[in-house]
């Protein structure tokens, strides 16, 4: 069995729009919702052989806040990727990792999302995380794999999801 966990990065910075999207930093509530978010993964307690990420800018400040000093490998393909590149993307880089963190965008992670949870696997973190995987959102799999040269749509059950609004009400959807 192989661990795989998702984190998208906090919320964007969309005040100056001559930038160009893959350039855009996380605004004041992102900053929040990162770190928030990077308290609760280092308590929930699964230590991450690998992290591979975007190197978009609001990925980057996102993982700078949730995860300080963290190793993070960056790889150009995650930016604004399909399910199919993101997981192409992980067996690329996951050699002997047990666990492996991807931190990147939707809707390539919410997509993953499906490709990986057969009908049989779905559950009520599923269908949440089904329903909106928001931004900040954190995901993790139990892969039925040996190897992550296996991995393949329908080889994982969704066991977390967490949201920055599950921990902070603030953080949620501006009404």
């Amino acid at each position: 069995m192989k661990i795989l966990g998702l984190f998208r990065h906090a919320k964007s910075d969309w005040d100056d729009m001559a930038k160009r999207d893959f350039d855009r930093g996380l605004n004041d509530r992102g900053r929040r919702g990162a770190a928030l978010m990077g308290d609760h993964i280092r308590k929930h307690g699964i230590k991450w052989d690998l992290i591979v990420a975007s190197p978009a800018v609001r990925n980057r400040e996102t993982l700078v806040s949730a995860m300080p000093g963290a190793e993070v490998e960056y790889d150009q393909r995650l930016y604004l990727a399909s399910s199919d590149t993101i997981l192409e993307t992980i067996a690329d880089h996951a050699g002997d990792a047990g666990t492996v963190l991807v931190s990147g965008h939707n809707p390539g992670l919410q997509e993953v999302l499906f490709e990986l949870v057969t009908h049989a696997n779905e559950n009520e973190l599923f269908f949440e995380a089904a329903r909106k995987f928001p931004t900040a959102s954190y995901a993790v799999f139990e892969l039925d794999i040996d190897d992550w040269s296996q991995l393949k749509p329908g080889c994982g059950k969704l066991v977390y999801f967490a949201r920055p609004r599950d921990l902070d009400p603030e953080l949620g959807p501006e009404v």
